[in-house]
């Protein structure tokens, strides 16, 4: 609140070091300042979230040592001079060029905000994880009780000793969508415990729960790490039924003609057997699969 009402009355910070100058001394707690930069406060001020972190506290101390040498009439031998009075030199800490990893940027987002803001882990491969399952982590709200497999990136993990004594662990399973809880019992615990981790992008395979008005609940008994999600292209497969029309195919052919892409399309007949299309009917799925879907039915057109 005091480092808001100080952008308020006196204009907006114009970089990190003009807030170390203005900002309330009170509100300069470094692990507060570190938590804003961990959650992007300063993004707007065009300063790299990594490099900032590495000399924030020397920036902080240097501004707070000024402010009481000023309150005690001591001027810096620069502190009057323009930037073009002094030669160019300034006595500003430079913040280093140096980014994180999209990884660990969202990773500090999620543990000082409890979301992802900037991006989302699954961005981009959300589509080959979902080749991946059976369900997506929203379709659970519809799904009866039963076995399913679902996909997502991990948070919140807890690994703890039931009253038996026995260890198990809970997560949180997030998708781009939604997000679950899974628990995990002692012994799938023994066989899959070691790739637990937090931001872990995993499929879990096991038993949706769900008990009269209490919230869904998952039980895994597999779980898996996938490997080259990024590497993946998702294909299209369409169903026709039996006796279908020329006009059909013709609607084909002008999507798969209007929506170019990457992605193999195939048709399955009647009779169970798939014709891969070729590569002159590549197309772009996530541009293409809406069409499709009006022309030959939601469930008749599937990403695999």
């Amino acid at each position: 609140a005091q480092i808001v009402e100080e952008r308020d009355a006196n204009g907006p910070y114009e970089s990190f070091h003009d807030f170390a100058r203005r900002a309330p001394e009170q509100a300069l707690n470094k692990r507060a300042v570190e938590s804003l930069i961990k959650a992007g406060a300063f993004d707007s001020l065009n300063h790299p979230r990594r490099g900032l972190l590495m000399c924030f506290e020397s920036i902080v101390d240097d501004a707070i040592t000024t402010r009481r040498e000023e309150e005690k009439g001591v001027m810096s031998l620069f502190g009057e001079l323009s930037e073009e009075e002094s030669g160019g030199w300034s006595s500003e800490i430079t913040i280093p060029d140096v980014q994180f990893s999209k990884t660990d940027q969202l990773r500090h987002e999620k543990e000082m905000l409890g979301l992802y803001i900037s991006d989302h882990p699954l961005r981009g491969i959300e589509h080959a994880l979902r080749r991946l399952t059976t369900h997506s982590i929203r379709d659970l709200e519809n799904l009866e009780p039963g076995m399913v497999t679902i996909g997502g990136v991990m948070s919140g993990l807890n690994r703890r000793f039931t009253k038996r004594g026995d260890q198990m662990a809970t997560f949180t399973l997030e998708d781009i969508d939604a997000s679950i809880e899974v628990t995990v019992f002692a012994k799938v615990l023994a066989e899959f415990g070691h790739l637990l981790d937090n931001d872990q992008i995993v499929t879990v395979s096991g038993r949706l729960n769900k008990r009269d008005d209490a919230p869904a609940s998952f039980s895994a008994q597999k779980i898996v790490v996938p490997q080259n999600l990024h590497n993946k292209i998702p294909e299209i497969l369409i169903s026709l039924p039996a006796g279908f029309s020329s006009d059909k195919l013709d609607s084909l052919k002008g999507i798969i003609s209007e929506f170019p892409g990457a992605s193999p399309c195939k048709v399955q007949l009647a009779g169970g057997k798939v014709f891969d299309l070729g590569p002159t009917a590549l197309v772009d799925f996530e541009k293409a699969v809406a069409p499709l879907r009006l022309t030959f039915g939601s469930n008749a057109v599937k990403i695999v």
